[in-house]
């Protein structure tokens, strides 16, 4: 238990620095956003599986993890960090309201999965967290190949 709180306080912290503008450099804060979204990927796949029956154990820590992530999604997206290797849209900036609705739409999801994770419910609420994350990419990410 003292270690998950342990993850859990780091990985707030961690968030808590964007937040306060601690990765003012523009090329630090793109390296942090891409490294946050991959660990958010991770947990995605790992979630996933485990709520689709893939695989046995349990997604609470997973959901979790996903929605403290998810915390300052918009906020990993500052003015200025809108050039060089990312996957950001210009619509990111250029449609900032929305972009921050959808951002907020994901943490509620994020919220509602983390309390769904270990019931019944885990799995329509993890595919409402899966379609939020689509919504946004498809309107703010460069299309993968």
């Amino acid at each position: 238990m003292k270690r998950k709180i342990s993850k859990a306080v780091v990985l707030g912290g961690l968030l808590a620095c964007v937040s306060a503008g601690a990765l003012a450099d523009e090329e630090e804060i793109i390296k942090y956003r891409k490294n946050v979204m991959k660990a958010y990927a991770g947990h995605m796949a790992a979630a996933g599986a485990i709520v689709q029956g893939k695989v046995k154990g349990s997604a609470l820590n997973h959901a979790k993890a996903l929605e403290a992530t998810v915390q300052d999604m918009a906020g990993m997206f500052p003015a200025g960090s809108d050039f060089g290797e990312t996957n950001a849209l210009d619509t990111v900036w250029s449609k900032r309201a929305d972009f921050e609705k959808k951002a907020k739409d994901s943490q509620a999801k994020a919220a509602a999965f983390a309390k769904a994770a270990g019931g019944g419910e885990a799995a329509a609420k993890f595919k409402e967290l899966s379609e939020s994350c689509k919504a946004c990419h498809k309107d703010y990410r460069k299309e993968q190949k």
